[in-house]
């Protein structure tokens, strides 16, 4: 069993392979975490500690004495209202204006399997056990069921609540978390990946100190800026020692994570909702689902935490036909062709795509409406076969008659003001009454949080795709919400119901296309989070493509994120982004920390280039499966180090792919040298190109040189096979 019961000490323990989780129903009914760390058989109440704390309340119950406070323990879903001047996990507002939400245990289920959400994405697993812990204020009578998901094989422990208005007025929820952890000691870092458009998921560390460290987005998505995936970790853990703890909100809209050291030396961190422009009324039986968040711990650093993230997310939540399968090697038009192609740009791609050794061509931006540049059509999602040349059926049947895949780029959720849509529905876009709107790349937001425009939306785009074989979908997101008002929805209510018809709008898509690949994309890498790879196996990691600075950017997103869900391409120099100019080898080895592809127009680049790109498709193909479905280990760090290495290990431990790139030069340059991970103890290995084989243990505990040469950013790429 992972999930125990002890009755009479009405103690909960939850196991996984490496860790456990522990907490207590106290005397007073209060929901007590005890521990969370490496796995151990022992009752851990007798960490907690009481005694008289000046100037921190005591409950009613405890009115004989005062050394029993909830502003000094540490809670699993700590509310406002019970004398905890803390962080909250839950804030209630009450038909009479007060702010108080005093739960107290109900009940207990344990079932097998684990616990889905309505209309969330979340994860899923046969082999699993939920925890159901029902919590009530007797007062109001709202009542929270807290759900506890344990993966006992993967080292995850997932978090959620469902809140139910079970009295008989009106409540509003102010403020919704999924998780609170509470550490009765020591002192922690946070890891958090910040970043902007074309250049996210940058990591930094924060020491949690006395007072509030907050990240989050107010954006209405995960966002550019903050990632909605955290770690905190003991002070001196690195990649491969020390105690860390992972928290990644399966959720796409706004967030709010935040951490605090209190008074007495206990560190919180909560993830949940952004409470900014959220206030959620429920009338009497109505429920509220959480968005999930997902837990692991390591004791063994970093890199043990992100292989057991992307377990989970590889296999527990990304879904459909292509979760496990090799992504085809495609070229997208955008950075070959912009807005300006037609019918023939995308054939003679296809027959470029051809002979380079590529399986797919992507039309992107431009093919719909009056759509020449981005200032227009969006919403009009009819094809322009006058800018094509012919029906997209006739270019459909043109690219698969070269023996390649086709796929499309739309943005559903979005609306320009010179459209057919826009003039005929002005009242579908997310706007104030009485005000000028905010504009996002000159364009508005449809209010995907009403089903009619949900519904039209994807008639019409249901019409596009049911042209011809279309074999994959681009879904891009260019802007942030603003202007929040619907015409049907209550303020406070729109982000959330935004987000939910988003999601439906997702399930109904993959639904009808089950041989769909779907790429998710907001700009690049606006809404990568666990949400999204719920309906869309990979995600468009950034619209920066240089290598350069994509190893930063692939470097933070190693930390949650599997490979297999990188979209990660080559493409043109000098970068259209930073204007660098970097080898071709160099190009194709970063996008090889992804599902590759490529974004530049072949007819402008030499024969010798081309010549080196089916050289590369032919590597990446010998080695696509090694890269999604092999171990992942970070062997530098882009930030500090003078060079980014990563590798890539095969479950065996038979198959090692490790890759370098040199990111300084100087004059009479030291030697650098790469440790490698993950292989197979007391075993030998054999470098595929010079022949020379290495004892595995030498490779791991002092590493192998990287070559000087002369030149900017040189790479290298080398295979070894178990002897």
């Amino acid at each position: 069993m992972a999930i125990l019961h002890n009755e009479e000490r009405q103690l909960f323990t939850l196991h996984t392979k490496h860790s456990t989780y522990q907490m207590k129903i106290d005397a007073y009914g209060y929901l007590i975490h005890l521990y969370y760390g490496e796995r151990i058989q022992e009752n851990m109440e007798y960490l907690i500690t009481y005694y008289d704390r000046g100037f921190s309340g005591n409950p009613y119950e405890e009115r004989e004495g005062r050394k029993y406070s909830l502003d000094v323990l540490p809670q699993e879903y700590p509310s406002l209202g019970t004398g905890d001047y803390r962080g909250s996990a839950l804030i209630i507002r009450n038909i009479d204006g007060t702010e108080c939400c005093n739960l107290h245990y109900k009940g207990y289920q344990i079932k097998k399997g684990k616990y889905a959400l309505k209309g969330l994405p979340a994860v899923y697993a046969e082999k699993a056990e939920t925890l159901e812990l029902d919590m009530e204020d007797r007062v109001s009578h709202v009542q929270v069921r807290l759900l506890y998901g344990v993966l006992e094989e993967e080292d995850i422990i997932t978090r959620s609540a469902i809140i139910v208005n079970g009295g008989k007025s009106e409540i509003i929820i102010e403020k919704a978390g999924s998780a609170c952890l509470d550490m009765l000691y020591g002192t922690y870092d946070c890891i958090s990946f910040y970043g902007r458009h074309a250049m996210e998921r940058l990591f930094q560390k924060t020491e949690i100190t006395h007072g509030n460290y907050s990240i989050g987005s107010r954006r209405g998505t995960s966002s550019h800026q903050y990632n909605p995936a955290v770690i905190l970790a003991g002070q001196n853990t690195t990649e491969d020692y020390g105690d860390c703890y992972g928290m990644v909100f399966v959720y796409s809209g706004g967030f709010q994570f935040e951490a605090e050291k209190d008074q007495f030396g206990l560190t919180r961190a909560i993830m949940g909702l952004q409470p900014d422009q959220f206030s959620y009324p429920l009338k009497e039986g109505e429920e509220f689902y959480v968005p999930e968040t997902i837990l692991s711990f390591s004791k063994k650093g970093f890199s043990r935490l992100s292989k057991q993230f992307h377990t989970c997310i590889r296999d527990h939540i990304c879904r459909g036909k292509f979760k496990d399968q090799v992504r085809p090697v495609l070229i997208n038009s955008w950075e070959g062709a912009y807005f300006d192609f037609n019918g023939d740009t995308i054939v003679r791609l296809a027959k470029d795509a051809k002979e380079l050794g590529m399986d797919m061509v992507v039309m992107d931006d431009g093919w719909f409406g009056k759509r020449d540049n981005d200032n227009s059509g969006l919403g009009d999602w009819q094809v322009n076969e006058k800018k094509l040349g012919c029906s997209l059926k006739e270019l459909i049947d043109k690219v698969n008659q070269e023996g390649i895949k086709f796929g499309i780029w739309i943005e559903p959720e979005m609306v320009s003001e010179d459209s057919d849509l826009y003039r005929a529905h002005k009242d579908w876009a997310l706007q104030i009454p009485g005000r000028k709107p905010v504009y996002g790349r000159n364009q508005l937001v449809l209010d995907f949080s009403r089903e009619e425009v949900r519904n039209y939306v994807f008639q019409e785009i249901c019409k596009v795709l049911d042209c011809g074989k279309v074999d994959y979908v681009k879904w891009d997101m260019n802007r942030s919400l603003s202007d929040i008002y619907s015409t049907e929805r209550l303020p406070g209510t729109v982000l959330y119901d935004y987000m939910l018809g988003v999601y439906d709008f997702l399930e109904k898509l993959i639904k009808r296309y089950p041989d769909l690949l779907l790429e998710g994309c907001s700009g690049g890498g606006g809404r990568f989070d666990a949400g999204m790879l719920y309906y869309a196996p990979q995600i468009w990691c950034s619209d920066n493509t240089d290598a350069v600075d994509r190893i930063k950017i692939q470097y933070g997103t190693s930390f949650f994120y599997p490979i297999s869900t990188v979209g990660s391409h080559v493409s043109a120099v000098p970068n259209h982004q930073t204007g660098r100019v970097t080898s071709l080898q160099t190009r194709g080895i970063v996008a090889m920390a992804g599902t590759f592809g490529y974004e530049l127009d072949p007819d402008k680049i030499s024969k010798e280039e081309r010549e080196e790109i089916k050289g590369q498709i032919i590597t990446y193909k010998k080695y696509a499966s090694l890269i999604q479905t092999g171990e992942y280990y970070r062997l530098s760090n882009p930030f500090s180090d003078p060079y980014a290495a990563w590798m890539f290990v095969s479950k065996d431990k038979k198959h090692i792919l490790l890759n370098i790139v040199v990111t300084e030069i100087h004059g009479n340059m030291e030697v650098s040298f790469v440790k490698l991970k993950g292989l197979q103890t007391g075993a030998f290995y054999c470098d595929t190109a010079t022949g020379k084989v290495y004892q595995a243990d030498a490779l791991m505990a002092a590493g192998i040189p990287i070559p000087f040469e002369l030149g900017e950013f040189c790479s290298y790429q080398i295979e070894f096979l178990l002897q």
